[in-house]
This record gives C-alpha cells, sequence and structure tokens, in this order.
C-alpha cells in the first residue's frame, strides 16, 4: 500500500499505467471521499497519520484497489494497495447517511505510509452516491479469484503479498466461478431429490433390496404381489385328520 506510486495516465482509460498483466476490472461511479489514517484504539505512542479527501474515482484491478483523487494535490495524487494487503473489509449501509466501506491495510515499506507499531492503518470509503454494495461484491470476487490463482500455484500458504510475483495473474477474472461441491463419504440427496431418487438411494444401500433388484423383482412389485395360496395341505395334516376319524369311531354312543 503506497500513497502516489501510481503512474498516472490522464489520455488513457483506465487514467494510469497499468502493472504487468494487470487488468483493470472495476470502476467505481458517483462522488467517493478517501480517508486513511493510523488507528486510534491501539495502546502506546504512535506516529499520527491521516489523509482525506472529498472526491474521487476508486479502482479495482485483478492486482489492486486503486484512488485518484479528482483534484489531486501536491501532497496527495493517488493511492493503491494490492488486494491481498487489506484485511477486515466491511460495508456499512446507513439509512440516514452515505455508505461507507473500510478495511485495515499493510502499508508497504517506504510506499509513503509510515507503518505503525500494529503494521495497519484503516482505510475508509465513502460512497456519497451509493455504490458500496456492488464495489465490496466484486472486491469480494476479485481477492477470492487472486486466492484461488495463488493456491492453483502453490503459494496459497505464502504470507504477504510476495506470492504475487511468482504467479501470472492475467488469469484472474470474474467468469465461470467454481460451483460450490460439499464433500461427503456417503452418497448425497439433493434436495429436490424426486421419490424415485429417494427410492434408488434406499435400495442401494439395503442388501435384502440389493438382492431383490439383482433377481429382476422391484421394491414397488414386491409390495403389490399378492401372496399365492398353496396348492397342498401342510405338513402332518392328513395324519392328524386320521387320528380325528379314528378317535370319533372308536368312542362310544350315548
Amino acid at each position: 500500500m503506497s500513497i502516489n506510486w501510481v503512474m498516472l495516465s490522464p489520455e488513457t482509460n483506465p487514467p494510469y499505467t497499468p502493472l504487468p498483466n494487470e487488468q483493470n476490472l472495476f470502476k467505481s461511479s458517483g462522488k467517493i471521499a478517501f480517508e486513511i489514517k493510523t488507528p486510534a484504539h491501539y495502546p502506546g505512542r504512535q506516529q499520527t497519520f491521516k489523509i482525506t479527501h472529498n472526491e474521487g474515482a476508486l479502482y479495482l484491478s485483478n492486482q489492486r484497489l486503486i484512488y485518484l483523487p479528482k483534484q489531486p494535490t501536491e501532497h496527495f495524487k493517488s493511492f493503491a494497495s494490492h488486494i491481498l494487503s487489506l484485511h477486515d473489509s466491511r460495508v456499512a449501509l446507513p439509512i440516514f447517511s452515505a455508505n461507507t466501506w473500510t478495511a485495515l491495510c499493510q502499508p508497504a515499506q517506504g510506499g509513503g505510509i509510515p507503518i505503525p507499531p500494529s503494521g495497519v492503518v484503516e482505510l475508509k470509503f465513502t460512497f456519497r452516491d451509493g455504490g458500496a454494495s456492488d464495489f465490496d461484491q466484486r472486491y469480494a470476487q476479485i481477492r477470492e479469484r487472486i486466492q484461488q490463482v495463488l493456491e492453483v500455484s502453490g503459494d496459497g500458504q505464502r504470507a504477504g503479498t510476495g506470492a504475487l510475483n511468482t504467479v501470472n495473474l492475467q488469469n484472474v477474472n470474474l467468469e465461470d466461478l467454481p460451483a460450490y461441491r460439499e464433500e461427503s463419504d456417503g452418497p448425497l440427496i439433493p434436495p429436490t431429490a424426486t421419490a424415485a431418487q429417494v427410492q434408488a438411494q434406499v435400495q442401494a444401500r439395503s442388501p435384502v433390496l440389493q438382492q431383490q433388484r439383482d433377481s429382476g423383482v422391484s421394491l414397488d412389485e414386491s409390495r403389490r404381489q399378492p401372496r399365492a395360496v398353496p396348492d397342498e395341505p401342510p405338513p402332518g395334516y392328513e395324519e392328524a385328520q386320521m387320528a380325528g376319524v379314528q378317535d370319533r369311531l372308536s368312542s362310544p354312543r350315548q
């Protein structure tokens, strides 16, 4: 993160010279105020630092967040920060005042911003014409994409922004974000599964039903089929009948 280190190019769009493999992905609309300062709630002595500006343009590239004041001064011409140098971002959407977006930033050594003992400074953008939600959503998407590129390249565990120098950030874009996939040890039944799909899952988990399915008998057929009436008498039926007849014949008549 630095002050007055952006190479300005008023004749181009966007009006700054991009870094290698840098692509501009977002430009805010409306009036945006800028403020950067050392945190006031950290204990101990620290050098007080604060810069404010009433109006400017805010850009997001696949590498940096850039703020260009509408009327630059001798002491403030530009602000830039690597995306991965921003932390704990928050958006506030009050009803009776302007939207704000805040974050903690890690100053770069020699970037024109003193590094406090806490290691971070507070950054705040005030969106006087709205649009903080759109900016925050786009920022989150870009940051997620950068993290994905670093993880694929094997540099996801490296601290700071030094890992950005070893990967091609030209691949960072906002298209085709990977779909969410839930990991599980067993088969999943989607929330909108039909009755047939649920039945198939149950049959796959039951050994008895699996045996019926292998024999060609479905679960519904086994339930609907009536039980066949036996053609032969049960075992011992004839002996019991003969014994009953003999008892009746041998008993005396009254």
